[in-house]
């Protein structure tokens, strides 16, 4: 899977399949028809993320999902492990990468049997040291989730996912909201993270608002993760922020169009402005001047086009002699200038 390639666009599936294994294979084809560069499942069960219990810590109070019982949303919302082999292999054949998000080991274990070339990190598990340890042991590319942490939380796990083998490590700022609304957004964070840990930084990005991901872009974003879902699709646990259809190819459109604005990292004019030099200001004879007449206010300007020489000179000319005869109209070229010994070296 080339991580390389900027931007790069993962479509998260997630819960979107609704518990439908050809809803899930609609939805990868939906993803490469529209563009994406990869599209990303999640590998766990309820059991493996929760205990099933009735105790108020296990009851969501508030969000999009408030009034689930922590089990029962995991368990509507899993990616079955008996899919995994089929949607691999259908990603395959439709030749789109496939990767996914382990929630625990056993989840690793399964994928590295599918030959996972990517892990993703979700935000909520990126404190769990035992899971980045064996993530990382696998020796392959891992792309972190961010959300919620402080500084000193992210610097730890990367610091293990590295000591523990991890090929590459991508940090993506998130911000952990359901949707998450622009005001909750630091975009600046991309900049901070680039500079700090000197990795690809990326956008989880879960508002509604396709500026959000241009706006991470312009702050040296190079990969975005998006939710999709079917272009008529009304249910899914994810529904609320996720692209839809068409809408995933113009969004994609939109960020490579952001990404190929902000150009290269060195101060750069492209060749397609030169022919327009011609328009900037430069020194004209605006009165026929005499050989020996002095040059004055009244008999060169600085106009447009730029057939002459450059406005510095300008002054270097007031109270110089022509060596030349010159019509009003014609420009003072470097032929004068080098008469004069006035050219620069």
């Amino acid at each position: 899977m080339n991580l390389k390639k900027s931007p790069f666009f993962i479509a998260e599936i997630s819960a979107n399949h609704c518990g439908s294994i050809n809803k899930a294979m609609k939805l990868i084809k939906c993803a490469k028809e529209n563009g994406a560069d990869a599209v990303k499942i999640q590998t766990f069960t309820a059991d493996t993320m929760t205990i099933k219990s009735k105790k108020k810590y296990f009851v969501i109070n508030s969000g999009l999902w408030k009034g689930y019982n922590l089990w029962d949303l995991y368990k509507k919302a899993q990616t079955p492990l008996s899919w995994h082999k089929k949607l691999f292999k259908y990603s395959k054949e439709i030749s789109i990468p496939i990767f996914s998000t382990p929630f625990d080991e056993s989840a690793v274990d399964l994928l590295e049997k599918l030959k996972c070339p990517v892990y993703k990190v979700a935000s909520f598990e990126m404190n769990d040291i035992p899971l980045i340890k064996k993530i990382a042991s696998t020796k392959k590319t891992m792309i972190i989730s961010v959300g919620m942490a402080s500084m000193s939380e992210i610097e730890q796990t990367y610091k293990i996912a590295k000591k523990f083998g991890a090929k590459e490590i991508i940090l993506l700022y998130c911000v952990s909201n359901y949707p998450a609304k622009n005001s909750d957004f630091n975009l600046n964070n991309i900049k901070i993270l680039k500079e700090k840990f000197k990795c690809k930084i990326g956008l989880s990005d879960h508002s509604k608002d396709v500026k959000v991901a241009n706006a991470a872009i312009a702050a040296g974003a190079e990969i975005i993760e998006k939710h999709i879902a079917l272009e008529n699709q009304k249910d899914g646990l994810d529904i609320k922020f996720s692209l839809k259809g068409n809408a995933i190819k113009k969004f994609k459109k939109n960020i490579n169009e952001t990404y190929e604005l902000l150009g290269k990292n060195f101060f750069y004019r492209n060749i397609s402005e030169k022919k327009n030099k011609k328009f900037r200001r430069s020194i004209f004879a605006v009165k026929n001047i005499n050989k020996n007449e002095t040059f004055n206010k009244n008999n060169i300007r600085r106009i447009r086009p730029g057939y002459g020489v450059e406005p510095i000179y300008y002054e270097k000319l007031i109270n110089k002699k022509s060596p030349v005869d010159i019509s009003a109209g014609d420009p003072i070229d470097k032929k004068i200038l080098k008469k004069l010994n006035l050219l620069k070296t």
